[in-house]
């Protein structure tokens, strides 16, 4: 791992606090997308979060321009290493790329405007569908839960596969 810095964009907090983690764990100083765009050089190597809406990582098209992303993790609603594929897909991540998903929180308090009028649907009419379902996933088990339960889910041990990336050098 060569990444000299951790640039993150968060919504509702949870991915800004995965951030503030990982840098605490690396000694990587963090910075969110638009303090980096400030304070560090186009080119430099960075471990990229962003929090996750329909699959798309927010701000790592932005992030992958300006800077070398060694890593990427995408915060969401669903448990750790879910929707790798899928991400992967729907963001253009390069296969060399090392790719992690990590489950934050969910609080419709926290969201503003058009997401949360997005997410106040998706619970009705998803959440409604998911809990009906008699042949439930695991991963969908915990989509559910966080929907109906709500609350953040964001812990160090949720960061172990990032951090034996980051040992592995």
């Amino acid at each position: 791992m060569n990444a000299n810095s951790i640039v993150y964009t968060s919504n509702t907090g949870y991915t800004a606090e995965y951030a503030r983690l990982l840098g605490d764990k690396t000694g990587l100083p963090v910075y969110s997308l638009a303090e980096a765009e400030q304070k560090l050089a186009a080119g430099n190597c960075v471990i990229y979060l962003g929090w996750l809406m329909a699959g798309k990582v927010q701000g790592y098209k932005k992030a992958a321009k300006r800077y070398k992303v060694q890593a990427v993790c995408g915060v969401g609603m669903g448990g750790n290493g879910s929707q790798l594929q899928e991400v992967r897909k729907a963001n253009a991540i390069p296969e060399k790329t090392p790719l992690f998903t990590l489950q934050g929180g969910f609080d419709i308090q926290k969201l503003r405007g058009i997401y949360k009028l997005m997410m106040t649907i998706m619970v009705k009419t998803a959440g409604k569908g998911l809990a009906e379902k008699q042949d439930r996933t695991p991963d969908e088990d915990v989509m559910l839960d966080m929907m109906t339960q709500g609350g953040s889910r964001v812990s160090a041990e949720n960061l172990a596969e990032v951090l034996a990336w980051v040992e592995q050098g």
